[in-house]
């Protein structure tokens, strides 16, 4: 196969298919997922949800929780 003269769908055919081949179906969706691009800006919403707050207080905050679950 000559990968300078296939179209982008048929490399990515040929992507999926030796995925699936090596790892099985349930593999090639993991890792798939792994590239997800995802959306959105992520750093106007850790803003949103975390504030200003530094490491130190996010980790006691998290420790609070967890004792709380307990």
């Amino acid at each position: 196969m000559d990968i300078g003269t296939i179209t982008p769908e048929e490399i990515r055919r040929e992507g999926l298919k030796a995925l699936a081949e090596r790892l099985g179906v349930v593999g090639m969706i993991r890792f798939l997922q792994q590239f997800e691009r995802g959306e959105g800006d992520y750093t106007r919403d850790r803003e949103k949800f975390l504030g200003n707050k530094s490491v130190e207080e996010l980790v006691e905050e998290i420790k609070a929780r967890r004792t709380n679950r307990c």
